[in-house]
């Protein structure tokens, strides 16, 4: 199969790329600067160049295509507004990218977050919040999900807070980042908040099996940990890097706080037993063992 994918080189989508090569797929990734073409290319991808934003290249590409994953999401979680912006930017390559494969039966793989569900675990089965801060990407899901009734084998992958890879990546990651920037490893609240988490090579495998077998208008959880403590990942963190441990006020992670105090566990119970996945990789814990000082 020739697959389309965006986002082809950051840490979900190299482990991505990776899996569909080691499997006898192609790939052809969307790649925006030098850098990201010559490592796609190194692992055996063919390139086009182009944004997230550049719509025509976005639909020329997925009507070539055999099917089409798309992951790439804007980086910049500074502010409200640049968190609206990528989300809009999304939802316009989602909707571009879903038009496009109308009527072929051809798969679409996209991704969100798992959802919330009051006083347990999260299913395949619960709804994605359309409300808070990133409720318009749950809102573009939800219509690339619909777009099974027009002829799109459209499946979401969602994805925990953590998706991780050697000690860095996910909300985890964030959390690394803040501790080296402010000299103190801290968590919102009082850390019993549990985070779902997930290797981002397990994560890959399952993006495989969706892509290859899911059928149209489904959801899936590549949830390895149901839900790890935000204070026990946050204690390996400060040990790793030889800072304190300290609970802060939730302001102090910015337009995210809202999002890292949720307790928040997830199940992907459904999804091993109807995909056959299997996560074999390390868990979170024992990955962030990794991080450097």
């Amino acid at each position: 199969m020739r697959v389309f994918i965006t986002g082809a080189t950051g840490l979900i989508g190299s482990a991505v790329t990776a899996e569909l090569l080691a499997a006898g797929h192609s790939v052809t990734a969307l790649t925006r600067s030098d850098a990201s073409t010559a490592k796609a290319e190194a692992a055996g991808a063919d390139t086009v160049r182009g944004e997230l934003t550049d719509l025509d290249v976005l639909r020329v590409e997925a009507q070539k295509a055999d099917g089409v994953i798309h992951l790439a999401f804007g980086n910049d979680f500074s502010s409200p507004e640049a968190l609206n912006l990528n989300v809009a930017d999304e939802s316009a390559a989602l909707e571009t990218l879903g038009q496009a494969l109308v009527g072929t039966g051809k798969p679409l793989v996209t991704v969100s977050g798992t959802p919330f569900a009051a006083g347990r675990p999260s299913t395949e089965l619960d709804p994605l919040p359309t409300e808070g801060p990133v409720g318009g990407r749950s809102v573009s899901v939800n219509r690339a999900l619909a777009l099974a009734d027009r002829g799109v084998r459209a499946s979401a992958i969602r994805l925990p807070r953590t998706v991780h890879n050697e000690g860095d990546g996910g909300f985890a990651g964030l959390l690394t980042q803040i501790a080296r920037q402010t000299g103190v490893a801290g968590y919102p609240g009082d850390g019993t908040q549990r985070w779902p988490a997930v290797h981002a090579l397990d994560a890959a495998t399952l993006f495989r099996l969706a892509l290859e077998r899911a059928p149209g208008g489904t959801a899936w959880h590549a949830v390895a940990d149901e839900g790890d403590a935000v204070r026990d990942i946050v204690a390996v963190i400060g040990r790793r890097l030889g800072l304190p441990v300290e609970s802060l006020p939730t302001e102090a992670f910015g337009p995210l706080g809202a999002i890292f105090v949720v307790d928040q566990p997830s199940s992907s119970a459904r999804t091993r037993a109807e995909l056959g996945w299997e996560p074999t990789h390390p868990d979170l814990l024992e990955d962030l063992e990794k991080i450097q000082p």
